[in-house]
């Protein structure tokens, strides 16, 4: 059974809140330097220290990190639990495969956790282009293996739940169909997907987008698939998983700006998971950038009010 927003049949109405965040986002962006012209180090400190496009999000204090062996060395994983937990929410953040950290979400997982009483954890994965394809994956399927084997023992529950934005979506796929595909394991009961990049040969609305400097451009998706994945086939399936086999999968919650370079990424990876017949629910909100989920405005406040639902109906 397949869920779609109603909404998405007809004219496109745009809120004004929504309309004035990406006017404010474009014309902030526009000031900015070309973000390729400095290494990415460099702009991953920027981000730590919250001069980023996105707001940076309080750490949550009672958040602690372990480290789990990883088949390349240690992998850091961090928690936000309460003491009993319902289930568990395996985080795998975005930022294109080279930016970003696991306590970037912290408040936004605090929320999550409030409203679910779920348990959830952020992967530290290695980032590109110094870590390259397959460092990242192989980080997420050694957590998800993790959770796997520990997960009942530490937190009580097995109802497991797995998801991200963006780049976190795109790993979130590509580490189910690993589990399925070399541990023969479907353990997750559900996927949060949100506004991910499924082919990285890039889809139509990637290659096309034509709204300016709104979060995510073409040059921005070629330059960080370049970084991630240098000289590799792009249709391979745990590359681009739009191209894998879908069976086996749970049901999953698709999100996606209107306004999103990937828009049809999602799009077209929602019609595949719902067609190999899993319960697929896909939400389209009208004038949404990429990722809007992490500004402070009334849609994304719906967003995650979305989230919570398909967390505490499955």
């Amino acid at each position: 059974m397949t869920s779609v927003d109603p909404a998405m049949f007809a004219p496109e109405a745009v809120a004004e809140t929504t309309t004035a965040l990406n006017a404010d986002i474009v014309a902030k962006m526009s000031a900015l330097p070309d973000l390729w012209s400095f290494p990415p180090e460099l702009i991953r400190e920027t981000r730590r220290q919250g001069k980023g496009i996105f707001p940076l999000e309080a750490r949550s204090p009672r958040a602690v990190v372990i480290e789990i062996e990883g088949r390349q060395g240690k992998v850091p994983i961090r928690i936000i639990a309460p003491e009993k937990p319902t289930g568990v929410y395996m985080h795998i953040h975005g930022g294109g495969w080279m930016f970003n950290q696991s306590d970037f979400q912290d408040e936004s997982l605090e929320k999550v956790s409030a409203a679910t009483g779920m348990a959830c954890i952020s992967v530290e994965y290695r980032l590109a282009p110094e870590h390259p394809y397959p460092a990242g994956p192989d980080d997420c399927e050694d957590a998800a293996l993790w959770l796997v084997s520990e997960g009942a023992k530490r937190f009580g529950t097995t109802r497991f739940f797995i998801g991200g934005e963006s780049a976190g979506a795109h790993l979130s796929a590509v580490t189910l169909q690993r589990l399925r595909d070399r541990h023969g394991l479907t353990p997750f009961a559900g996927a949060n997907l949100i506004a991910g990049c499924y082919d990285l040969g890039m889809t139509p609305s990637a290659r096309t987008f034509d709204r300016g400097r709104l979060i995510l451009t073409t040059r921005d998706i070629a330059l960080f698939v370049r970084a991630y994945v240098p000289g590799a086939d792009l249709r391979a399936p745990d590359i681009s998983p739009l191209y894998g086999r879908l069976e086996g999968m749970p049901p999953a919650l698709f999100s996606v700006g209107t306004h999103d370079a990937l828009l049809d990424d999602t799009l077209f990876m929602s019609a595949r998971w719902q067609a190999a017949g899993h319960a697929t629910t896909l939400r389209l909100w009208p004038g949404g950038c990429h990722v809007f989920q992490a500004f402070d405005f009334p849609m994304a406040q719906e967003a995650l009010a979305d989230e919570i639902a398909f967390f505490n109906s499955l």
